[in-house]
């Protein structure tokens, strides 16, 4: 796009320059070729004024009374009936000549020589190229900044677009001030807010209708337990089959809940966590040291997660922007491996959350500070998209825990994923 821009704009100035440069060079050395040859015809007619006036006085011809009026290197040649006179040096080969007539019968001529005229007109048009090359030059600056403004949001968007359908519902506050170029950034944050609580709807659903069926299916299992002990044995026998029934139900129901949680996380791929939260904190170090805060990271070697990366890096930057806004002093990035989850931390030494607030810190919309309260409520989403869970784990100080599914080696192998299946 930027290419496309700049060559787009670079090919009118050249053709403008074109258009332009070459009528004005040519308009140019013309003027300064009939600016010498009308000097030279004004002069030989003052030339011829003088002699007239000699000649009708009955004086000789004296051509010395008329040198002030011959241009330097020129040569004046003066005919009349009688003799023929002549003034100056020879002006060399390729003069510029102009002859007009005296009123005595004769003529005066002034040849001056060329070299004067095309130098001057060398430097006409080295000016006019050099106008030319400004041009052309100050059209290229104009391109890259504008091919740049326009290339650089436009690129910016794409990325957003990207993140989006990664996943990262997160509202970009940045604006390009190009008004079109904002409503599409505008129209995709509505879209991601709309995503979000879509996705947010969808697990909630799915949770309460796996509480609700599993609840039944519980009390269903203890009924049908309770028969299937009776001493009827056809009674026994018919609860019995109910109970395999209800079993086999239970087990569609944990294959559909897999099934879903694979599905939100099938963008998901085993990596190395270690290197994203170092490149992440990297990112957070120079805004904390701003505030007079350091960053300390703890983070194992070789964490081997099933995650999508742009949706984890998005998280860790929500709870460490939390941190930055919210808490107080060193803030805390650590990673270990246990109980079969990667467990990622991002603590503070601040005041932490008030007990009250606590059940609420991951709802849309509320925020105990003046914020959107939005941030954490996406990070949640965002984690549990790939199959994880985002909990406050202590409040005061804050400590926020992300649990990421370890890569399993079939994982590392290419093989497909299969998710455990996790009661709701």
């Amino acid at each position: 796009m930027r290419r496309r821009i700049l060559q787009a704009t670079l090919l009118a100035v050249a053709v403008t320059a074109v258009v332009l440069g070459l009528p004005l060079g040519f308009s140019a050395l013309k003027l300064v070729q009939d600016i010498t040859v009308n000097d030279l015809s004004t002069r030989a007619q003052q030339i011829a004024t003088l002699l007239d006036e000699q000649i009708a006085a009955q004086r000789p011809v004296d051509l010395n009374a008329a040198r002030l009026a011959v241009p330097d290197g020129a040569r004046l040649i003066v005919r009349t009936q009688a003799h023929d006179y002549a003034y100056g040096p020879d002006p060399g080969e390729e003069p510029l000549v102009e002859s007009v007539p005296m009123v005595q019968s004769g003529t005066v001529t002034l040849a001056a020589p060329s070299g004067p005229v095309r130098t001057q007109q060398i430097q006409v048009a080295g000016l006019v190229l050099l106008l030319v090359v400004l041009s052309a030059g100050t059209g290229m600056i104009v391109a890259s900044v504008t091919a740049r403004r326009l290339s650089d949001p436009l690129r910016h968007v794409a990325a957003r677009a990207a993140r989006l359908g990664a996943g990262d519902f997160r509202a970009d506050p940045q604006r390009h001030q190009v008004p079109e170029l904002d409503r599409v950034a505008d129209a995709l944050d509505a879209s991601g807010a709309a995503l979000s609580q879509l996705v947010q709807r969808e697990r909630e659903l799915v949770g309460d209708v796996s509480h609700q069926l599993r609840s039944r299916l519980t009390a269903l299992h203890l009924r049908l337990e309770a028969l299937a002990a009776t001493n009827d044995p056809e009674v026994a026998e018919e609860a019995s089959a109910a109970l395999e029934q209800a079993e086999r139900l239970s087990g569609v129901l944990d294959d559909l809940l897999a099934a879903a949680t694979a599905a939100r996380a099938r963008d998901a791929a085993p990596l190395d966590i270690s290197t994203l939260l170092t490149d992440v904190a990297a990112e957070w170090r120079e805004p904390l040291k701003a505030e007079g805060r350091t960053l300390r990271v703890k983070v194992e070697e070789e964490l081997l997660a099933r995650v999508t990366p742009t949706r984890l890096r998005e998280t860790i930057g929500v709870l460490l922007d939390n941190a930055l806004r919210h808490g107080e002093g060193t803030v805390t990035l650590a990673a270990r491996q246990g109980g079969g989850t990667v467990v990622v931390e991002v603590s503070d030494a601040g005041s932490g959350v008030p007990d009250e607030l606590v059940p609420y810190v991951f709802e849309r919309g509320f925020s105990g500070h003046g914020s959107t309260g939005v941030g954490l409520a996406l990070a949640r989403a965002l984690v549990e998209a790939d199959g994880g869970r985002l909990e406050l784990s202590q409040a005061r100080p804050a400590m926020f825990e992300v649990f990421l599914p370890v890569a399993r080696a079939d994982d590392v192998l290419g093989l497909p994923w299969k998710s455990e299946p996790t009661p709701r």
